[in-house]
């Protein structure tokens, strides 16, 4: 039974407290309050909210703690970030989506067609106009804060609205895995790329020596980021490999150290480096990235990423002839249909056999500057 009581505001005018209690042997089950400024009003919201509460499952989902999806976001990724670090990918298109508008809207009131609309809206020019593979990258993050909002936090989430909507973004071609890439370099783009960072190392020594990294790059099939966190504590020279921390993958990141192995001409290059940092490699990630990205503008170079070299290198020791296990031993990979996109053949054998670049890598000056003892 609902209740009112009457307060006076320091104007002197009045208010009415209307306030729903709820009890269930005994002990309160739930509570609702409400301010008016006219008791008539109270009174009917009370009538009104005590119609509602007596629907069938009313009760259940007026209890279920509701927030926005901008909350839940940032809840997922202050409290779930810490105990699972999160890729800057994943946190950024959260973060993204949080500052949208459909951020604003309630968790509760998040059902298909909002996030059928969410998609169309992406793909429109006023939300970046994206392609299928970002909307579905969007809708899977956003998914992962759904899957544990309600069980770990007791907030009210539609547990179908996501599946059914990805299901008829599916059916509308608005959502789609992202595009396999079968671009890899060639020993034209190679040459100008190096002869370039060759250069640029005469007139600035102490920059990235991206003559190193790229090679490195190219023979380990190490991504950018793994490169520049490669410790020489790290490396096992007798064995000839090199612990990977953090090795990316699609359920784990952080944690997940892989040993992998180091074709001859990688470990040339590592033993090549000067030994006066902790990383093998002491250079930023971010830096490395905006280095290939200007030099492939400048020399026009179109849709090369750094990303390439390591497609380049799985890519060559198949063509070398070596199995699957041997090739994963170097990449990383752990089952055969990840590494099978980074495969498209281009002959056979070692076309890097006597490749000129490879001695001009090992004999390139290394000048760490003001990054010796540290980064």
């Amino acid at each position: 039974m609902g209740t009112i009581t009457q307060r006076n505001k320091k104007d002197g005018s009045k208010v009415y407290g209307a306030q729903i209690r709820i009890r269930r042997d005994g002990a309160i089950v739930y509570q609702e309050t409400q301010t008016f400024e006219r008791k008539p009003a109270a009174a009917a919201w009370i009538k009104k909210r005590e119609y509602e509460l007596a629907e069938p499952g009313a009760l259940e989902k007026a209890s279920k703690v509701s927030v926005s999806v901008h909350d839940a976001i940032h809840k997922y990724l202050d409290e779930y970030g810490k105990l699972r670090p999160l890729g800057d990918t994943k946190r950024n298109t959260l973060k993204a989506i949080a500052a949208s508008w459909l951020g604003n809207l309630l968790l509760a009131d998040l059902n298909s067609q909002r996030l059928v609309e969410y998609a169309h809206w992406r793909i429109g020019a006023d939300g970046g106009a994206v392609q299928p593979q970002t909307v579905g990258n969007d809708l899977a993050h956003l998914g992962a804060v759904m899957s544990v909002a309600r069980p770990a936090w007791g907030f009210d989430v539609d547990p179908h609205a996501m599946t059914d909507a990805r299901l008829v973004l599916r059916k509308m071609g608005m959502v789609s895995r992202s595009r396999e890439r079968d671009r890899r370099p060639s020993f034209k783009e190679l040459d100008a790329l190096l002869l370039h960072y060759a250069e640029m190392q005469k007139r600035r020594p102490a920059s990235i020596n991206m003559l190193k990294v790229v090679g490195f790059a190219l023979f380990s099939t190490r991504r950018q980021e793994e490169i520049t966190r490669i410790r020489w504590a790290d490396l096992d020279e007798a064995g000839q490999r090199v612990l990977v921390r953090d090795m990316k993958n699609p359920g784990q990141k952080i944690g997940n150290d892989i040993w992998c192995a180091l074709p001859d001409e990688a470990m040339a290059i590592v033993k090549s480096m000067p030994q006066v940092c902790a990383e093998i490699f002491p250079y930023n990630s971010d830096s490395i990235s905006a280095s290939f990205t200007r030099a492939c503008k400048f020399l026009e170079i179109e849709d090369l990423r750094f990303h390439d070299l390591r497609h380049e290198g799985v890519s060559r020791l198949f063509e070398m002839d070596w199995d699957i296990p041997r090739v994963a031993s170097v990449s990383g990979h752990r089952n055969w249909n990840s590494l099978r996109r980074y495969t498209h053949l281009r002959g056979r054998g070692d076309k890097y056999v006597g490749w000129p670049w490879l001695a001009k890598i090992l004999a390139a000056p290394v000048d760490l500057g003001a990054r010796e003892g540290g980064r």
